[in-house]
């Protein structure tokens, strides 16, 4: 599957599946959690959820770019942007099926020779 993209409406089936509301009532819930993220972003808030990331809003100012086709310096205005940190967890997670299970090792004790 990789490569595919995941969709509002795979969501909505998803937590139809899970929780085993009514598929309207899906949409609603999953269309409602993506307002609230996207409210408290505009707001300039951060948003972090638990065991998957944070979103954040960053300022940038403006500054000199150039054209790479004719080297021609432009100006870039001042904008915001949306970044997205990964929680170690997510990062665990998605690495764990690349290398198979990870296994811990107890630390071992150090004694003298």
């Amino acid at each position: 599957m990789a490569g595919d993209t995941v969709t509002r409406a795979q969501l909505t089936e998803a937590v139809y599946q899970e929780v085993g509301l009514s598929r309207n009532e899906s949409a609603e819930l999953v269309e409602s959690v993506i307002a609230e993220i996207s409210d408290a972003l505009e707001r300039g808030e951060m948003v972090k959820i638990s065991s998957f990331g944070s979103f954040a809003v960053r300022r940038k100012g403006q500054r000199v770019g150039r054209n790479p086709k004719t080297g021609q310096e432009v100006p870039i205005s001042p904008r915001r942007v949306l970044v997205f940190r990964a929680s170690h967890a997510l990062k665990n997670q998605i690495n764990q099926s690349l290398t198979g299970p990870v296994v811990r090792r107890a630390s071992a004790s150090r004694t003298p020779a």
